[in-house]
Parts: C-alpha cells; structure tokens; sequence
C-alpha cells in the first residue's frame, strides 16, 4: 500500500499513519495505536494489537484503576494524553458516552477515529452510531469497523469466518489504512464503501441465524404434524378400538417415528427447490429472469434445510439403537418366545422378513453415510479445500443419491404393509406411506429433466442462450445497436 498521508494541514502531508508494507517496511513496533475505552473489548484489543508489534495507549476516566487490568506495556492515560499520542484510536465505549469526548474535538480533529460500537437492536436509532460519532466529529475521519469481532477471536486469534472484518468510511484514504491495518491484525478486511453502510455493519451482530428462521419452523411444523399424526393412528385408535393402553409408545416409539419421516421431507425440499428453478428457467427460456422471492429465498435455505435432515435422521438412528433396551421391548420378546413354545413351534424363521430387515438396515446406514458426508463438505474449512467441480459433485450428485437410498430405506420399512387394510387405521395411511410422497416427486422431477430434450437445452439456457433472441430473430425484429450504445462493462 503506498504511504497514505495524515488528512491535515499541508504540513502534515508526508505522515503517515501506518508502516509502508508495500515497500517491505513493517515495523509494527513504531506505530502507536490509541483506544479510548478500557472495557473487555479494549483489553482483547490491546493484547491483540500488543501481540502484532504495536505500541497501544489507552486513554480512560479512571486510569489509576484500569492500568491493574492491561499489561504493563500499555501506556494507561487519561483521554486528553491518549489522543495526543496517535493518529489512529478506536472508540471503544457505548453511543450515550460520545458526548463525553467533545472537550478533546480540537485535538481529534485529522485523525482517524474507529468506531467499533454496537446496538443491543436492529435499528435502534434513526442514525448509525458511526454515523452520529461522525456528526459530533466533523473535522475528524470517521471508521466503522471491528464491531463484528467478538473480545474472544481478538484473544485467541481470528480463525474461519470470524476474519472476516466489515469497514466503511468516506473517507477513501483512511479507510484504506485501517484495512491494512486488519490485514496487520490477521483479519480480512471487507470494504463496504462509504459510511452510508455503517447501519448495515452494525445490524451484522444482532442476526440471530436469520437463514435458520424459515428452515426451524418448517422443521418444528413437520415434526409436530408427524407426531400428531402417529399419536393418533397408533396410541388412539388402539385405545378407542379394543381399549388397549399404549400410551408407553409416546416418548420412543412415537416420536422415533416422526423423526425419519421429518428428515426425508426435509431432505427432498433441499432438491425440489432445484428442481423448480430449473423449470422456471426452461419455461421462460432464460437464466437472466429473477426469480420469485420465496423461491430465491428457498435456495438460500437449502443448506439450513440439508443439515436439519442430518440432525433428524442422526437422532433417528439413536433412538433405534435404544429400542432394544426398552422394559416394554423385552417383555414383548418373552410373550413371543412363550407362545412359540405353547405353540410347539421349533423354528421361526422367515426368509422374507429376514432379508427385508437386512436390506432395510443396510440402505439405512448407507443414507446415514451419505447425509454425514454432505453435512461436512458444508463446513466452510471443508467446503474452501474443495474447487466448485467437487462440491457440485457431492452435494447435488452424492446428494439425490442420499436421496434415492432413503427412498429404498422407506419402501423396504414398508414393503406389504402399504397394501394391508389394517394399517389404514382411521381410514389414514402409515406413516411411511407420506414419507414417499415428496421424495418421489423429486426423484421423478429429476429423471425427467435427465431427458436428452430437456438436458440440451437447460445446458444451452446456462450458457446464455435465451429463447426471446431466437424469437426476435424469426420475426426479423432484432434491434440494430449501435456502438454508441453499447458499454463496455
């Protein structure tokens, strides 16, 4: 980066805040930062910076108290000597105490101040709390950044997304070295332009999984439905039928299952989002349309949708394992090998229903494999190794084959029974029955678009081909531009 000059008086054009690391000079040691606050972010702070090679005064209404928390090394001080000695501060302390630094708006006045505040909600106050620091502040260059850093990752170190550091100012040159000063820090800075985006930055920390919302809810609606549903088939017809209690069933059986029935349908909607956008592309003959809000907002939350699935179908597995050691379990095993004895039966065995439970474990754990594989490859560490040929491969190809497995794990559960009047109970199909619903209309979608007619020309629409230019040029309508009007882009 070239040498950046302090945004002053003319004499002041040759300072520099930051070490000219273009030209091989990085001597962090020389550089003295300024932060102006000594609370638990300004203590993270400053051994950060301290770690890096910087030299860090702290500037605090009660410097006596706050030096027994900051190492010796730090120069504690009160605001008016903190400022002095820097050209770059963070402003680490709450909106409501802005005021509090007006008596030193003469010695701010040039220098860079980093505002790193947050709100406690989304668009508490009509401005930004940058936005305000720089209407105070006026003569000073004003920095939203660091605000998305927690005291933790500044402790330990940035790692994974926790790098990332969103900066904005209007100013171009100050905003320019406190990126290189993030870079300096470990961190990957993310220029969002002017201050104007200060209020974007500072709504970052305050999402609470904003992808997760939709996919939870559907999720919980699922679950729920599916444990009606089984409560009622198996738990209330029993009993209002024949008077026989199986309210035991309720906290395994029942809810073992609703859970693979909830993560196969949630595993389906990951692709039935696909498959719909494909469609729309092939109806409008374009890639260029937009598409529909819920549906872009679909294919955001394919991957929230996908790890739900796994959650489900892990807890599934679980629960199965724990069904031999049920008390009700080993009961009904010694009721069957006591009427098998009364009934001067020797051997039991059934081919059919022998073979069905060992492919039905056995395309189980495939799936399971499968899914494990997908919910890892979304890791970003993971995810970052693999190039865009790989992670397509796993999570579209790997991912209707995790499908297609499932499906064969459900219908061999099933097998006769879907045909057997007495598993119709309250004139309702098993549950098993509703897990093949979706999952085969995406199966079926996909082997579809497989089609040659319709493979061809989906690859011809990706690659930009648009039905309106063959349309327009049949009816010889195609506009002549001329080169005036074309931009270069």
């Amino acid at each position: 980066m070239e040498s950046i000059s302090m945004m002053g008086s003319p004499k002041n054009l040759n300072e520099t805040f930051l070490p000219n690391v273009a030209n091989g000079i990085k001597d962090a040691s020389k550089v003295t930062i300024g932060i102006i606050g000594s609370g638990d972010f300004a203590k993270s702070l400053t051994i950060r910076l301290i770690r890096c090679g910087y030299h860090v005064v702290v500037g605090s209404r009660s410097p006596k108290l706050a030096a027994e928390f900051f190492p010796h090394v730090v120069d504690v001080t009160h605001h008016e000597d903190a400022v002095t000695k820097t050209n770059i501060i963070f402003v680490a302390i709450h909106r409501e105490h802005y005021a509090s630094l007006w008596d030193l708006k003469h010695l701010l006045a040039g220098k860079i101040l980093i505002d790193v505040s947050n709100n406690t909600r989304v668009d508490q106050y009509p401005d930004s709390n940058a936005e305000y620091l720089a209407s105070l502040f006026p003569e000073s260059l004003i920095v939203k950044g660091f605000n998305v850093v927690s005291a933790w990752s500044l402790q330990l170190g940035p790692k994974d997304a926790s790098r990332q550091v969103y900066i904005c100012s209007n100013n171009v040159q100050a905003r320019h070295q406190v990126i290189e000063l993030a870079r300096q820090l470990s961190f990957i800075p993310i220029d969002l332009g002017t201050l104007s985006s200060s209020r974007e930055i500072e709504n970052l920390p305050l999402r609470l999984f904003t992808l997760w919302k939709g996919p939870v809810v559907i999720a919980i609606s699922l679950a729920t439905f599916f444990f009606i549903y089984s409560f009622v088939r198996d738990v209330i017809h029993p009993y209002v039928r024949n008077q026989q209690s199986d309210f035991y069933k309720i906290p395994i059986e029942i809810v073992n299952k609703t859970l693979p029935v909830v993560a196969i349908t949630l595993l389906s909607l990951v692709y039935l989002s696909g498959l719909i956008a494909t469609a729309y592309q092939l109806y409008y003959g374009t890639k260029y349309r937009r598409f529909p809000p819920w549906l872009d907002n679909w294919l955001q939350c394919r991957k929230q949708l996908g790890l739900l699935s796994f959650f489900f179908a892990t807890v599934h597995v679980a629960y199965s394992l724990c069904l031999p050691m049920r008390r009700s379990e080993r009961y009904l095993f010694l009721n069957m090998a006591y009427q098998q004895v009364h009934a001067n039966v020797e051997n039991s065995w059934n081919e059919e229903e022998v073979w069905r439970i060992e492919m039905y474990i056995s395309f189980g754990i495939m799936s399971l494999g499968l899914l494990s594989l997908l919910a890892v490859t979304s890791i970003p560490s993971v995810n970052s190794a693999l190039n865009w040929r790989e992670f397509s491969f796993i999570q579209s190809t790997l991912g209707y084959v995790a499908l297609l497995i499932s499906t064969f794990h459900v219908l061999i559960y099933g097998w006769k029974r879907a045909f057997e009047e007495e598993y119709y109970r309250f004139y309702t199909p098993p549950n098993f029955v509703l897990a093949l619903v979706l999952p085969s209309i995406v199966i079926l979608g996909k082997i579809i678009l497989l089609l040659p007619c319709l493979s061809r020309k989906l690859r011809r629409i990706r690659r930009g081909w648009e039905k309106s230019h063959v349309i327009e040029e049949a009816s010889g309508s195609v506009p002549h531009l001329s080169p005036e009007r074309i931009t270069v882009m």
